[in-house]
């Protein structure tokens, strides 16, 4: 396996959002692309990642899968700048990262056994869609978490609501013209512990797309020219007070 990344920063921004969740992943590498798919230790969420092969400079490799721990690679990736070329290359058990810039920097990263098998994102159907400006996604869940620890993803007379309520709330609403909203009324309840960290995937682009239904699994997904992420989230089903 050998592969070259342009634009490394991509690289690096998704492996530190997955390092929230998962610690180890099977990292894969095939003729489609890099990805990864990994559920969070409390299985609570699953996170996946693609980079497509178009978005590597150079692409030699067959079906391999890495084993890796995100934590290592995650402080070797923090190496790069923006404008460094990554050079990433498969040798028995070990992974070569060359970082080229003003200099050449190399750096070896011992591989490792993952235990977890083989995950693919579940096939869920969902009857709400809400796609919406990433900014106001990412106000609206830290207003949220300055309240409580889970909120409520409404959808009420076609309009998007989110909502937290404890001994205080918090609230905000959008309607067809600050969202495209294909849906029908529900409502489902999330942490937002995972939520802080899933808009950290947000950053990335300037759309988020949410998919849930009434007391259903959120999937949540950012997309860019060169890298894609989705993350599903279990409800929270528990009486509110």
């Amino acid at each position: 396996m050998l592969v070259q990344l342009e634009n490394p920063v991509v690289l690096s921004k998704a492996v530190d959002i997955l390092s929230e969740l998962v610690t180890e992943v099977r990292l894969k590498v095939n003729e489609f692309g890099m990805s990864v798919v990994a559920m969070d230790p409390a299985n609570v969420s699953m996170v996946s990642f693609k980079i497509p092969k178009g978005a590597f400079s150079l692409f030699e490799s067959g079906e391999e899968v890495l084993g890796i721990n995100l934590d290592s690679l995650k402080k070797i990736l923090k190496r790069c700048g923006s404008g460094s070329t990554l050079i990433l290359e498969k040798r028995e058990n070990m992974l070569e990262i060359k970082i080229q810039d003003r200099i050449k920097r190399n750096f070896s990263l011992n591989l490792i056994e993952v235990e977890s098998e083989d995950k693919d994102m579940p096939n869920l159907e969902f009857s709400s869609q809400v796609e919406l400006d990433s900014i106001d996604l990412i106000a609206s869940v830290e207003d949220c978490s300055v309240v409580a620890d889970a909120c409520s993803f409404i959808i009420e007379g076609n309009k998007f609501i989110i909502e937290a309520k404890g001994l205080n709330s918090a609230r905000s609403e959008f309607s067809g013209d600050e969202a495209r909203i294909l849906a029908e009324d529900c409502k489902s309840r999330y942490s937002l512990e995972y939520l802080q960290k899933f808009i950290k995937g947000s950053k990335l682009s300037e759309k988020t797309t949410l998919n849930f239904a009434n007391d259903h699994p959120l999937k949540m997904s950012v997309k860019t020219e060169n890298l894609r992420i989705d993350f599903i989230l279990a409800p929270r089903v528990e009486t509110e007070d």
